[in-house]
């Protein structure tokens, strides 16, 4: 396959590794071997699940920012985030150390999200002003709700793994050998049969929505930028 993106499997889950030193950064390198075995499984009959992992210290921990500024080669993040939204089987992100700006964009492709204990979870671009861009200010919301979306977009600051769970941004928190976990609830998933509902058109988050909360909250955080565009844009748009 390819020295960034390796696939295993366990009996008939799946494990795709993704192993790019020192924060698994979603470099060109690894965005086109990851969709390359992302197609591959999702037509694999005799795969019924997917787990999405990270080697090192680390899930993916956004972007590689040596590519800011150069023309973007194909797959593009949001390419692949579409692309994981198209596979029927379930597929499940097995978080550890951070998943932070396309590395929770990648997260929230998948169907389920499982975390280590000790996992944060964020969008931080607002703080290189740079707006989200991999999917994450829609889907995000349909979890977590508008508001919490809203903090977490706009004041660019993570989340523990406890809170992630508590929001609904996680489903389920573990101790321990985070894959064998993974692998184990993906199996499960799987075996209780689906379908299984893209992030994209879940509404959890959204059945409550207070609008002139949302709307207060929205210029509060706004005014709190002191003029920074990209906590601005985030807060208004």
């Amino acid at each position: 396959m390819s020295d960034f993106v390796k696939v295993s499997r366990d009996g008939d889950v799946a494990v795709v590794t993704i192993d790019n030193p020192p924060v698994n950064a979603l470099s060109f390198h690894v965005r086109e071997p990851l969709m390359q075995a992302l197609v591959e499984l999702r037509d694999d009959a005799s795969v019924a699940a997917i787990v999405i992992a990270c080697a090192g210290r680390t899930f993916v921990a956004g972007a590689d920012i040596t590519e800011f500024g150069k023309p973007m080669q194909q797959p593009e993040l949001r390419v692949i985030v579409a692309m994981l939204e198209t596979i029927a089987k379930p597929t499940v992100a097995a978080i550890h150390g951070t998943a932070l700006g396309g590395g929770l964009e990648l997260a929230l492709g998948c169907h389920f999200r499982v975390a280590d204990a000790g996992a944060k979870l964020g969008l931080p671009e607002v703080k290189l002003g740079l707006l989200p861009g991999g999917g994450g200010t829609v889907r995000l919301p349909r979890l977590v709700g508008a508001l919490k979306a809203l903090k977490m977009i706009v004041s660019g600051t993570p989340i523990g793994a406890t809170e992630a769970h508590a929001a609904g941004l996680v489903d389920a928190v573990f101790e321990g050998d985070l894959t064998t976990h993974a692998v184990n609830f993906a199996r499960e998933i799987a075996r209780k049969g689906g379908p299984f509902t893209p992030v994209r058109d879940r509404n959890e988050g959204l059945k409550e929505t207070d609008l002139a909360a949302f709307d207060a909250e929205a210029a509060d955080l706004a005014r709190k930028a002191r003029g920074l565009e990209a906590p601005i844009a985030c807060a208004l748009s």
